[in-house]
């Protein structure tokens, strides 16, 4: 089912990815970034850190500055990409009109048959994905498993659909669409994912890359070990992810995925209410509870 613009219904459904926290070691650098680079807005700053939204409301996006860590190694464990979705495909041409105007670097523009999407990385190197979704009728689905390719972007035809008004920051209704991570090893990986958290595989790439979600979405998480595999974690003072959370539909959801957890042994911790853990690969998440009618 789809609404407005093909923007799809299962975006509203739980669980989902909702806030990603970064370390970062110069922070006044990302936070121009991110505002006027890619236009979030500031929700809330303190001394050393940043929370930043597309809608003034819902945090995205956390930045949390440590002057002595030092950039991530690109073979550790950790994060491969934060893909930000928007509403519609005008969108994403008013991003790449803005993004050229002020000759900002892309690492790619594909075209995976069931979404469009620009990839770029953040002065720190952190990747991120711009996209948007094809309409979620058009997708092809074979035994469980969703059709996705990557060819090049149609530049030309997607510009056609830009703006008069042009680009003014990031759309009110962006949201991190899913997060894509780099793994030690991809079937420990499957297991706390879908035998514990309770997403299910939908796209299999051999034995190095494995797409999951719920409710028939393309995915709300990739796993990856195309960089990764047999490596171990960032160092301890790393940029890079510091983790990212999963929000429930209710308690009862959330309550029944920490029970798959411990079944699997996997690490669990409750800080000040906040329940925490993390996967075989050392990246660290939040289980929380979606608090949508509040």
């Amino acid at each position: 089912m789809i609404t407005k613009e093909g923007w799809p219904i299962h975006q509203s459904a739980h669980p989902v990815i909702g806030t990603a926290t970064l370390m970062v070691h110069n922070i006044e650098r990302m936070l121009a970034f991110y505002k006027d680079i890619l236009g979030f807005r500031v929700h809330e700053r303190s001394q050393g850190a940043v929370s930043l939204s597309a809608d003034g409301k819902n945090v995205l996006l956390k930045l949390e500055e440590d002057t002595e860590a030092k950039l991530r190694e690109t073979r550790t464990t950790g994060l491969y990409h934060i893909a930000f979705l928007l509403p519609g495909r005008t969108d994403l041409a008013d991003v790449l009109k803005h993004l050229a105007q002020r000759r900002y670097p892309l690492q790619g523009a594909s075209d995976h048959d069931v979404s469009e999407a620009l990839y770029l990385a953040d002065p720190e190197g952190n990747g991120l994905e711009i996209y948007v979704d094809r309409d979620a009728t058009s997708w092809k689905w074979e035994k469980g498993q969703v059709f996705m390719t990557t060819k090049p972007l149609d530049i030309d035809d997607l510009l056609m659909d830009a703006s008069q008004a042009g680009w003014n920051g990031m759309p009110s209704d962006t949201l991190i669409g899913h997060i894509h991570l780099q793994v030690s090893n991809l079937e420990d990986s499957k297991a706390f994912y879908c035998d514990g958290i309770g997403l299910d595989p939908v796209l299999r790439f051999g034995s190095q890359a494995l797409f999951i979600s719920w409710h028939n979405y393309h995915h709300h998480i990739g796993l990856n070990t195309w960089n990764s595999a047999g490596e171990g974690q960032p160092k301890e003072k790393s940029t890079g992810l510091k983790h990212f959370s999963i929000v429930f539909s209710d308690e009862d959801e959330r309550r029944k995925a920490i029970a798959r957890l411990k079944i699997l042994n996997a690490w669990i911790t409750e800080e000040n209410g906040t329940i925490i853990t993390k996967d075989p690969s050392g990246i660290h998440m939040i289980l929380e509870v979606s608090r949508k009618g509040e």
